[in-house]
């Protein structure tokens, strides 16, 4: 069994990640970055999702000497001109604000028409191994999608209530765990990361 260290304190990513490797039957074990005895603040500072996933995967698995996965992901609004991009967590001033977030959005796209709502969550996974030449693997996965005018759907995990998916009819939200995680962002770039299963096994 290969331990990997997931560099996030985000729960519900967890969750998803260790859904996703149990129902691909991985001989993997997913712990956080804080069971691993990780609690260092990571700078996250590049101008890409995929600059900043390697930054955090790269620190964690230097810190740990294990290999380690970290994702950077958010929500790219067309008519915002990509925005909030690599700021949508703390697009309305603090980190993790989901309910702040959600309010700024819909406030500057209030009077943005319906067709011109389009929009994409991205998520870049970086896995890194530990040592001075460790291996390092990225891949990106996006889902496309629409901005409601409301929230809709239990769910209030980042943007997800009001990122409409087209295909099913339903915002992120409205989605149980197993078909999120076979159309969102991050199933799609763990599906690409996952096909690389030898960098994790060997």
């Amino acid at each position: 069994m290969t331990t990997v260290v997931l560099a996030t304190g985000n729960a519900h990513k967890v969750e998803e990640f260790r859904r996703f490797f149990r129902d691909r039957e991985l001989p993997v074990e997913l712990i956080s970055m804080r069971e691993a005895g990780f609690s260092g603040e990571i700078v996250e500072d590049s101008d890409s999702f995929e600059g900043n996933a390697f930054l955090k995967a790269s620190a964690v698995a230097s810190a740990t000497g294990m290999l380690c996965i970290a994702d950077d992901s958010g929500l790219e609004v067309d008519a915002l001109n990509g925005a909030p991009g690599i700021h949508s967590a703390r697009y309305a001033g603090g980190h993790g604000d989901d309910e702040a977030n959600i309010r700024r959005l819909l406030e500057e796209l209030r009077e943005v028409p319906e067709e011109k709502r389009t929009a994409r969550f991205v998520c870049a996974i970086c896995a890194v191994k530990p040592g001075k030449d460790g291996e390092c693997l990225t891949v990106r996965g996006t889902a496309e999608g629409k901005i409601l005018w409301e929230k809709r759907g239990a769910g209030t995990f980042g943007y997800d209530p009001v990122f409409l998916y087209e295909p099913l009819g339903k915002t992120f939200a409205e989605l149980d765990g197993n078909t999120k995680n076979k159309v969102s962002h991050r199933g799609r770039a763990l599906e690409l990361l996952l096909q690389e299963r030898n960098f994790f096994l060997k």
